[in-house]
């Protein structure tokens, strides 16, 4: 099998999880699970983003301190740049900029590929932690 590393990590199952969230009575217990996934995918965004800080190209720093790690419930994510901040080259940097002479460095998509069967453990007990925890089964 040939895996496209320029794919996310695709867990399944994910869906299927958030409807039985949504579909638990107790107010506090939804809640708490709604913020569990949150905070699962936050760990493995976390993950990543740990591999990412030791691999960013560097020349002052800056875009290694933009870095950061995100949790929804529907997604784990690592930024890089701020475009408010006016730190807008993080993209360029990573995809590259064939008309500016710049070649990609795609540290974030490597930092992902490293820690792949990382961030999948992460899901793995988290999920299956939730699903004990709030009877999903």
């Amino acid at each position: 099998m040939i895996v496209d590393r320029r794919l996310p990590v695709r867990i399944e199952g994910v869906q299927e999880l958030r409807k039985k969230i949504r579909g638990i009575t107790d107010d506090l217990d939804r809640d708490g699970a709604k913020g569990a996934l949150k905070d699962l995918n936050l760990d493995a965004a976390k993950v990543v983003e740990g591999k990412a800080t030791a691999i960013v190209p560097r020349r002052t720093g800056k875009l290694a301190s933009t870095l950061r790690a995100a949790g929804t419930q529907r997604q784990a994510r690592v930024r890089a740049g701020y475009r408010r901040q006016g730190f807008n080259y993080a993209g360029p940097i990573h995809f590259g900029w064939h008309a500016q002479g710049i070649r990609p460095q795609p540290f974030l998509y490597d930092a992902l590929d490293a820690r792949r069967n990382q961030v999948l453990e992460v899901y793995d007990a988290g999920i299956d932690r939730l699903i004990k925890q709030y009877g999903l089964d």
